[in-house]
């Protein structure tokens, strides 16, 4: 019995989808690319996941398609995987189109599993409100955390929110800290 050896993107969709707390719908494979149809619970609403295996630059065409399965879908969010490049035009394009373009350093592993990450989660608007209104700070104020942060990433944080950041400590047994995120 061998098991078809799953790529690199594949697992990276998976962890991404676990990690996102995303709703897995349904999985397709298409002649050069896998797509995962998954469901975002906190907006409620829907998105593509695109697994790109073997390409090592990923250009303008590869966006457009990906546009066009999201229209035909009729979805407003877009995920691009894969462990190739991605050229200046499609960065510049992803933007506009509603497509987040995953980093090949995204990990292929739940990195909240190894024993130096804290847990990070973003606070509510309920949460942001109540500690900026107890430490009497605006955000930029805190200390700041970028975007492109791997932890960031995975939780699909956005330039403007605050993450709660959780550490197990020796003396205090847990220490919170805040964050936020910065392009």
């Amino acid at each position: 019995m061998s098991k078809i050896q799953e790529s690199l993107e594949e697992r990276k969709a998976k962890v991404l989808i676990k990690l996102r707390g995303y709703k897995l719908i349904k999985k397709e494979k298409q002649k050069d690319a896998i797509t995962y149809l998954v469901g975002i619970p906190k907006e409620k609403q829907k998105a593509i996941i695109w697994c790109i295996p073997e390409e090592s630059t990923v250009g303008i065409t590869s966006i457009n398609r990906l546009q066009k399965l999201m229209k035909e879908k009729n979805l407003e969010r877009g995920i691009m995987v894969t462990s190739g490049r991605y050229t200046h035009a499609v960065k510049q394009s992803a933007k506009k189109k509603g497509i987040e373009l995953l980093p090949k350093t995204f990990p292929v592993f739940d990195l909240f599993e190894h024993k130096l990450v804290p847990k990070h989660e973003i606070l509510t608007q309920e949460e942001r409100e109540q500690l900026l209104a107890e430490y009497k700070v605006q955000p930029y104020q805190l200390p700041q955390i970028k975007a492109s942060d791997p932890a960031v990433k995975a939780i699909d944080a956005r330039p403007g929110d605050i993450l709660r950041i959780i550490r197990k400590s020796a003396t205090a047994g847990e220490h919170i800290a805040y964050r936020y995120v910065v392009e």
